[in-house]
């Protein structure tokens, strides 16, 4: 793997990772993003439809659209929010809160399979150089950086 490039490792493992995720949710009718959402909403007090998109990191046509298949598989319910009559809060079912102790079982389960293989310093190690990735994108420092040097280049 010495190589592939840094994202093309990142992106085979993520597919990886959705591909596995996805063929266990297909046993109990769902998706990754299916699990995923039930996992973001609050259990006991609902959660505004609006808070979902940016916990999840989804579009608001992608959310819109696993909401959806959702609420016909009877995993949530839609009520309006009693402190703001324009907001809605996302209820989930009997059903949807079974839904979601599957998925967290199978999210500790992976979890605990990686811990098994992977020492502890490697995955310390992972996890900074994950945070490391995450901060340069978010600083937008990657191509910024790159245009800045190439100016300076040629000038």
């Amino acid at each position: 793997m010495t190589d592939k490039t840094i994202d093309y490792i990142l992106r085979a493992t993520w597919q990886a990772i959705s591909r596995m995720y996805n063929e266990e949710a297909l046993k109990y009718g769902g998706t990754m993003a299916t699990g995923f959402a039930l996992l973001s909403m609050d259990k006991e007090n609902g959660t505004p439809s609006t808070a979902l998109g940016p916990k999840m990191g989804m579009e608001a046509t992608s959310l819109t659209r696993t909401l959806k298949s959702m609420e016909e598989k009877g995993l949530i319910e839609r009520k309006k929010n009693p402190e703001d009559g324009r907001g809605v809060l996302i209820y989930l079912t009997e059903e949807g809160k079974k839904n979601r102790a599957i998925s967290r079982e199978n999210v500790l389960k992976f979890n605990e399979t990686v811990k098994q293989h992977v020492s502890a310093e490697k995955l310390q190690h992972f996890m900074e150089v994950a945070e490391t990735i995450n901060e340069l994108i978010q600083n937008k420092t990657i191509f910024n950086q790159t245009e800045t040097t190439e100016n300076e280049t040629h000038n």
